[in-house]
């Protein structure tokens, strides 16, 4: 579904394109990865710094594009997460992975399921991969907002 047509059914929001508050949350999404590498904190809490960065990302995308997702909605962060084709041109394969991430999350965190070193190891790959592809974007579409 377009982005213009999530807006319409009150997914989305208009959010103007502010480059300041995007470089905080392009940096908090850095700090949340790099929390994420510690080894000493349980794998559940660094899956949820790993996740954080993801949707950190998602929403940055969405910023880009003069939008932000209906947190009063339910379903805010599949949203953000399946709009990545249309914000920052991430691969579908990509997209299936990360949702995939989403739902384990949401057990995790609303069911108590614990998180296994290979859900904890694709997560970390996933966020760094997408913080690096939405540094990239960012910079090759809008580098007149120098984020940094």
């Amino acid at each position: 579904m377009g982005l213009n047509n999530l807006q319409a059914i009150g997914r989305l929001q208009a959010h103007p394109p502010d480059p300041g508050g995007m470089t905080k949350l392009l940096q908090a999404a850095q700090r949340n990865l790099a929390d994420a590498q510690v080894a000493q904190i349980s794998a559940g809490n660094r899956f949820d710094a790993a996740y954080k960065c993801v949707m950190q990302c998602a929403m940055l995308g969405l910023w880009a594009h003069g939008w932000r997702t209906s947190t009063s909605q339910p379903g805010h962060h599949q949203t953000a997460i399946q709009t990545l084709d249309q914000t920052l041109g991430v691969d579908k394969q990509d997209l299936i992975l990360l949702d995939a991430l989403r739902r384990q999350r949401n057990v995790n965190d609303y069911e108590g399921d614990p998180i296994s070193d290979a859900s904890l190891q694709a997560c970390l790959q996933a966020a760094a991969k997408l913080l690096a592809h939405t540094r990239q974007w960012l910079h090759a579409q809008h580098p007149e907002w120098r984020l940094d």
